[in-house]
This record gives C-alpha cells, sequence and structure tokens, in this order.
C-alpha cells in the first residue's frame, strides 16, 4: 500500500481481516528479531508513544539488566502483510522498528537503523541530498543441514564439531540426483536441469514484488555448486535499502522453509568452493524531485567518466579499507571468503571493469550519468546492513572532505601479480582474520565517529572479539582430520 498514516493503517489491518502485527527490528550483529501482537492492540498512539514490549537485557549488546526497558515505534512506512501468512487464518502485518530508552527516553544509540539514519543525516551535512546503494546478495539454498554437536558440556551440546550439507546439485550427493551435479565452481549461469531452484528464486522474487514493492533486477545460479544463487534487487535509498535487506533475507528463509529446504548467509559453508560475498553498489547525488545530479559522474573523464569527487571517495574507502573490513566483513568465516584463488577481492586497489580490484568501477554502459557508481566488493551477507552502510558512507565521506586520492586505478589482473611488484604499487591486502580486522578498527576508528556513537563502536569490537575468541578455542572437523593419529 501507498504511505499510509496510522490511522490509515489500522484501517487497512480491519479491512484486510489482519489477525497478528509482526514488529520487526534489527539487532547488533545482524539478526532479525520480532515480537508479535494481536492486531486489535495496535493503537494510533502506539506510532507516536512507541510499544513497551522489549526487554534489551535479553538482546545481544542492548542493555544491561538494570536499565532493560525499551520501547519499540513501529514505522507505518514499511507495513507489508507477510506473505507465507496471507491466506492462512493467521494473516500476519509486519512493520520495521525504531528502538528508543523508555520512560521518555531518547533514540537507543546502538539501534542499528538509528545508525543508518544518521548516515543519511551526514550525506546532507556533507552537501549532498541523498545517496544511492545497491547490494548484490549471494546465499545457499540446502536441501538438507546437520549440525553434528558435541555432548561434552550442557553449555556446548549445540556448538557442533561436524555439520553434515546435502544438496542434489552437489557431486557429493547422496540424496535422490538430478544425474547432471554442477562441479566445483562452474555453477554460474546453468540452466535446468542442473539448475534446480529457479522455481524457489520466482517465488523469492514473486514475494518481494507483490507483498513489499522490492523490484529485483534479475536471478540466477551463481559460480558454486549445491544451490548458490543471486537476486539482485534494484538500487534505493539508504534506510530503505537496508529496510530491503532485511525483508530480503527474511523471505529468502521462509520461501526456503516452506519449500522444505535450508537456506543460509553463511558466507563460506563450503570448502574448495566459491563463497557468498554481497558487493555493494553507491553512489552520492544531489537535487530532489526530479531534479537530481548524480555527483559521481564527469563525462569528461576519459578513464571512467567519473568526478573529482568520486576519486575523492574512492580515496575514502581505500584508507579506510582494513576497518571497514571488521564492519563489513564481520564473523570468523568471513575470512575464509576473503582468500585468493575464489574470486573474492583479497587486494586494496580500485579499477574500472577489474574485479580482482576491492573497489570497481562499472562501465557497462558510456554517456549514461544515472548508472554511474562504485562496487566495493569485500563485504558479505553476514554483516548488519545498517551498520555496513553507514561505515561506508562515514569513509567515503572523509575521502571527500579530507581530499583523499585514491592514486592510479590497477588495470591488471592483481591475482596475477607477484608480492613484490604489488608491494612496489602499493597494493595491500584486507586483513586475513577477523581479529585482525578488529585490530585495525581499533587503531583506525575515528572516521566513524562523525556518524557511529562511541559506545556502538565499542560494543561491536567487544561482541567481535568475544566471538572470534569461542571459535578460536573450539575444536574443529579438519584437527580431526589432521591430527587425530598424531
Amino acid at each position: 500500500m501507498a504511505t499510509p498514516t496510522p490511522e490509515k493503517l489500522l484501517e487497512f489491518i480491519k479491512e484486510k481481516n489482519v489477525k497478528w502485527v509482526d514488529l520487526q527490528f534489527m539487532d547488533i550483529p545482524g539478526y532479525i528479531q520480532h515480537i508479535t501482537i494481536p492486531s486489535y492492540t495496535l493503537r494510533e498512539e502506539d506510532f507516536t508513544d512507541g510499544i513497551g514490549k522489549l526487554d534489551g537485557s535479553s538482546i545481544k549488546g542492548f542493555k544491561s539488566i538494570f536499565e532493560s526497558d525499551m520501547r519499540m515505534f513501529p514505522d507505518p512506512n514499511t507495513c507489508a502483510i507477510l506473505p507465507w501468512t496471507d491466506n492462512t487464518p493467521h494473516r500476519t502485518l509486519r512493520l520495521i522498528c525504531d528502538l528508543y530508552d523508555a520512560f521518555g527516553g531518547p533514540r537507543f544509540t546502538r539501534d542499528p537503523r538509528y545508525i543508518a539514519q544518521k548516515a543519511e543525516e551526514a550525506v546532507k551535512k556533507a552537501g549532498f541530498d541523498f545517496s544511492y546503494w545497491g547490494p548484490e546478495l549471494e546465499f545457499f539454498v540446502f536441501d538438507s543441514f546437520k549440525l553434528l554437536p558435541s555432548f561434552s558440556t550442557a553449555r556446548d551440546a549445540w556448538s557442533g564439531t561436524g555439520y553434515e550439507i546435502q544438496s542434489k546439485e552437489a557431486p557429493w550427493s547422496q540424496t535422490s540426483g538430478i544425474n547432471h551435479p554442477i562441479r566445483f565452481k562452474e555453477g554460474y549461469y546453468p540452466a535446468p536441469p542442473q539448475d534446480t531452484l529457479v522455481d524457489l528464486r520466482n517465488e523469492i522474487t514473486g514475494q518481494l514484488y507483490d507483498y513489499f514493492n522490492i523490484i529485483c533486477d534479475a536471478h540466477h545460479h551463481e559460480v558454486a555448486t549445491a544451490g548458490q544463487c543471486e537476486i539482485d534487487m534494484k538500487y534505493d535509498t539508504l534506510t530503505k535499502m537496508a529496510d530491503n535487506v532485511l525483508t530480503y533475507k527474511n523471505v529468502v528463509k521462509n520461501v526456503a522453509y516452506n519449500m522444505k529446504m535450508v537456506a543460509t548467509f553463511m558466507p563460506k559453508p563450503i570448502f574448495g568452493d566459491n563463497a557468498s560475498g554481497m558487493h555493494i553498489h553507491q553512489s552520492l547525488w544531489k537535487g530532489m524531485n526530479g531534479k537530481s545530479r548524480n555527483t559521481f559522474y564527469d563525462p569528461d573523464d576519459e578513464y571512467a567518466e567519473i568526478s573529482q569527487t568520486c576519486r575523492y571517495y574512492i580515496g575514502g574507502l581505500m584508507e579506510h579499507s582494513r576497518a571497514l573490513c571488521a564492519i563489513t566483513s564481520p564473523t570468523t568465516n568471513s575470512y575464509k571468503r576473503l582468500v585468493p584463488g575464489y574470486e573474492a577481492p583479497v587486494y586494496i586497489a580500485w579499477s574500472k571493469r577489474n574485479r580482482s580490484a576491492s573497489i570497481r568501477v562499472p562501465v557497462y554502459e558510456k554517456g549514461k550519468e544515472a548508472p554511474k557508481r562504485i562496487e566495493f566488493r569485500p563485504p558479505d551477507t553476514s554483516c548488519n546492513i545498517y551498520y555496513a552502510f553507514a561505515a561506508l558512507t562515514a569513509a567515503g565521506l572523509d575521502g571527500i572532505k579530507k581530499k583523499m586520492d585514491p592514486g592510479n586505478p590497477c588495470d591488471e589482473n592483481i591475482y596475477h601479480l607477484t608480492a613484490e611488484r604489488r608491494r612496489e604499487m602499493g597494493i595491500k591486502e584486507c586483513p586475513g582474520s577477523l581479529q585482525e580486522a578488529l585490530n585495525e578498527l581499533e587503531s583506525d576508528r575515528k572516521f566513524l565517529e562523525s556518524i557511529f556513537p562511541k559506545d556502538a563502536i565499542d560494543m561491536w569490537i567487544e561482541l567481535k572479539s568475544e566471538e572470534y575468541k569461542q571459535n578460536s578455542i573450539r575444536p574443529t572437523p579438519f584437527e580431526f582430520y589432521q591430527y587425530f593419529d598424531i
């Protein structure tokens, strides 16, 4: 429905016989959280006074137990019927919420959506009107996934010492196969019957448009075997696109579940094959109401038709790339993706067309202002999308403010350059582990403070450092393979 007032939304709920309202938000690590209330309890004043239903001490990184009460303010612009509840007795309306401290308190400073909104304010303060964002989400869909747990302690009962993945597309498939398995690293654009997930992607794309008004440009099988997919959304403004990513991940998981499969946005579930990334396209614009101008475009630039503003923005991303990885590639599993040999952007450089560089300027068309943008390639789908967009904005604006020169573009296959040649060209590498990335963030965090509150950065480093520690102290299946007979 069109942008509704709270009054119109309540009328819509009655008219469509909506039984439940699902109040959603994203926690700090990037998981979707929700609480469901009966539709008849939603009042018009809830949109201005908030709903006191949130215990912040039970959400990772939010509040201590002595200050746990929080309020949720539904955003009527995010209303949508959840498609898997439509045509059922439990039709449910989704609303994404802004989070506030209780007792008339202000916005919760670590609320990811609030930080994304602050990033949009920073764009305006820097002299622009808005930014466009186009993330390319990749994910895997398996027929089944089993975690083989260790019962050494009650606390670790489900921490896992092994796992089993089944996919009818995979060379190792033990399910009723298709007799056309997709070989490792040969999954890009195969037609059915090898591509078994066309119907699933059609259903996801249809639900995104029909229920959430999210336009998708295309969908296809990705490079890896065993059900790697990509569905590309049309670009949108910063917070709106972050909301769309939250919605996208929720729809993907629920469609897969209802088709008796399982979807994951874990970057690297399969060793020896390509991982799932999330290349993020971005641009800065001036002007509103149909008279906007892409500040990244300069038709007189012979190299890639990019402006000096765009070059400075690239310079900011390059300057802060290693720290950015702690937010855009924020899991231990992320760094199993960021290794040479799997098309992952390991090297910090920029170029047009060149997918071995971490920052690419797409040049599909010449003389076109609207599509001119840059693509930041290190991120993956395990990130908190609100934090990721905000961090990239902070880095790019810092580059513009300080006129950071990105240096010369690298129009060579960086994967084939020797280490000595890369040093000569000043090409650095992305961090090799989450801990290394967090160390970089700790030493290079000032640029974020124009958007992120200090306590948000502190909490991020604390949570992610604990994640790294918990992963580093547990035995893995490969350690058993490598060391059991020592």
